[in-house]
């Protein structure tokens, strides 16, 4: 099949569009990819909804938002015409998973509707209705990747948007639900701290080109207290919200911002360092996705906690800045065919399970 995935992640900077050609196990190419940034003024109004359940204040306003630039996104995207489905995750605005409950902002049905596409949507709720995290969701994607370049060994797939997550992969194993095909978790926080931190003090959308990481100073005592965290030791599979570990806002109120943005990066490296710890062996490759990998002083960073080399998912041909959004058209078919999109493994669901609604036009 034919696919157009969209993916709006935490960092809230945009929509990224994706085509993929996929039987829901394979991956048998690429297609065009697309991109509707946010205005300011669209990423206040889903700021100010975060954390907000159905009902409360702000949450109908950024649901509109969010389905307004995903149907302007596939107006403008050409190639997104005669795809078979589209995979729509819409806009997490709070995600509790110790109270089985996840919050994603936009209508399929609506989305379906005016652009004629078979749309599947909700992907979280199933998965934890049955005792899952809800999260990651990405992971049966990495596996496909792992095996469409090749790899025969385990690797690990490392994804820093605004909370990070690593999946590792057993490329060998048959089938990404199988035992030991896929183990994922939400590492912790990585670009969304930052990001809010520079938005705040600066008016800046990001750490552009890694400088304020790169020039400042890190307080290794905040670092170490993060690190101590009892999340950090939890047994995975574990996922967090955007909002986690707010403290860390507080910590380095009173740094200059170079230092606290390098405060906050060196947070995130440790964290994927302390996550390493709970993967089942030393993956071959360690790559890369997501808005992290082009802030250079966290890549250095990574490399420095974790000993070891790191690397872009650009290094094998891959393109990080649209893989989440493949991965959405990814598990669009799998719902279509009735095929898993979580397991025990990726979300510490019981059993390998389904989810995702579907909306014809």
């Amino acid at each position: 099949m034919r696919a157009v995935g969209a993916m709006s992640g935490t960092s809230m900077d945009g929509v990224d569009l994706a085509v993929i050609e996929t039987d829901g196990v394979a991956v048998t190419g690429f297609g065009a990819t697309g991109y509707r940034p946010y205005s300011k003024a669209e990423r206040a109004v889903i700021r100010a909804a975060l954390g907000r359940w159905t009902g409360e204040a702000g949450v109908a306003e950024a649901a509109r938002v969010v389905e307004d630039a995903h149907l302007e996104a596939l107006a403008a995207f050409d190639a997104g015409e005669d795809a078979d489905v589209f995979g729509f995750h819409g806009q997490t605005l709070a995600h509790d998973p110790d109270a089985r409950r996840t919050h994603q902002v936009g209508d399929g049905a609506r989305i379906a509707a005016q652009t004629g596409l078979t749309t599947v949507w909700d992907f979280r709720s199933n998965d934890m209705e049955l005792g899952g995290q809800g999260a990651p969701l990405a992971p049966f994607y990495h596996w496909a990747l792992a095996r469409h370049i090749g790899e025969t060994r385990p690797v690990a797939f490392l994804n820093l948007g605004g909370v990070g997550n690593i999946t590792f992969v057993d490329p060998r194993v048959e089938r990404p639900e199988l035992p030991g095909a896929c183990l994922a978790f939400d590492t912790g926080p990585a670009n969304a701290p930052i990001d809010d931190m520079v938005q705040a003090r600066l008016g800046l959308p990001f750490d552009r080109n890694g400088a304020l990481t790169r020039a400042g100073r890190v307080d290794a005592e905040t670092v170490a207290v993060f690190l101590d965290d009892v999340f950090f030791r939890r047994i995975p599979p574990k996922s967090l919200d955007r909002e986690g570990f707010p403290q860390l806002k507080a910590w380095v109120a009173g740094m200059e911002t170079a230092d606290a943005v390098a405060t906050l990066a060196a947070c995130a490296a440790g964290a994927v360092a302390q996550a390493m710890e709970h993967l089942p062996a030393r993956p071959a490759r360690l790559l890369v996705t997501g808005g992290g990998r082009l802030n250079p002083g966290l890549m250095e960073m990574l490399e420095a906690a974790l000993g070891r080399p790191v690397e872009p998912v650009e290094a094998v041909g891959l393109d990080g800045d649209v893989l989440e959004a493949q991965a959405f058209a990814y598990l669009a078919v799998r719902v279509l065919r009735g095929l898993p999109t979580s397991a025990p493994g990726t979300t510490g669901v019981a059993a390998a399970v389904g989810g995702g609604r579907v909306s014809r036009a």
